[in-house]
């Protein structure tokens, strides 16, 4: 069954939009669109060191993409503005990258599969690799959800329940380094934010839970990735845009949704 390129793309998108689910919700919650930025850019270096060492694509991308989140966390508590200590890191660690790939020599590299996704060219180890991100990132999810929805909600009542909110955000980097490491041959460095986001304020409309929003946001990812899929193979289009613009018509439907029932209410 995995012999078919489709079947295999398929596996990934779903792999990639159970993970990314709960994930966003806390992105959506905590305003950190521009956090995962930086972290989905910086990849794009860690792709080039891997290359350049001969390692894994996914090791280099999730050591760099860790790497960037920590050093953001760090000195976002250190005078220095948010949104322009994001701006910096992010686009300089980009551009770093891009330099970097142009000067390695005799291998053959695809840029655009890493910018925009190549989820049609998954092999099976890539699906093994996606899946077992996915299970770590689900596994890290679980185990401090309460924790990190009441470090989100309440950082003071978050310290009066015994729980570090820093250590949380922590986590959630954690995370977030894993889900861009096996998302960029999916949907790709520039696009993973986009999965991120979009399906989990798709959803935030149509829940009443926290809980509820992590499900109807991994729902909404799968339905894009899937329909996306097919979109793209009918209609001869890039494959990873083409789930993100799904996506994106799938937030514009549930928000007008959502505003017409509170107009009736």
């Amino acid at each position: 069954m995995l012999d078919d390129f489709l079947i295999r793309a398929m596996l990934a998108g779903l792999g990639v939009a159970v993970a990314a689910a709960p994930l966003g919700c806390f992105v959506v919650w905590r305003r950190m669109a521009y956090f995962g930025d930086a972290t989905a850019h910086a990849a794009i270096l860690g792709v080039a060191l891997s290359l350049a060492l001969s390692t894994s694509v996914f090791a280099g991308a999730l050591a760099v993409a860790l790497a960037m989140a920590l050093t953001v966390s760090t000195l976002s508590g250190r005078g220095y503005a948010m949104d322009t200590l994001l701006g910096v890191l992010a686009h300089s660690a980009l551009a770093f990258g891009l330099v970097a790939v142009s000067f390695l020599q005799g291998i053959r590299l695809d840029l655009d599969a890493y910018l925009f996704g190549d989820i049609l060219a998954v092999s099976r180890t890539d699906l093994a690799v996606i899946w077992v991100g996915v299970a770590l990132i689900l596994a890290l999810t679980i185990w401090r959800w309460s924790p990190l929805l009441t470090a989100t909600l309440n950082p003071d009542l978050a310290y009066a329940s015994g729980i570090d909110p820093k250590r949380e955000q922590l986590v959630l980097t954690l995370g977030l380094a894993i889900v861009v490491a096996v998302a960029i041959k999916v949907v790709g460095a520039l696009l993973i934010v986009a999965l991120l986001i979009i399906p989990a304020a798709s959803a935030r409309p149509l829940a009443r839970t926290p809980e509820s929003m992590a499900v109807a946001a991994a729902v909404i990812g799968a339905v894009s990735s899937l329909a996306g899929l097919r979109l793209s193979f009918l209609f001869d289009t890039p494959s990873g845009p083409t789930i993100v613009c799904v996506s994106a018509v799938i937030f514009t439907s549930t928000n007008l949704v959502a505003r017409v029932l509170r107009a009736n209410a």
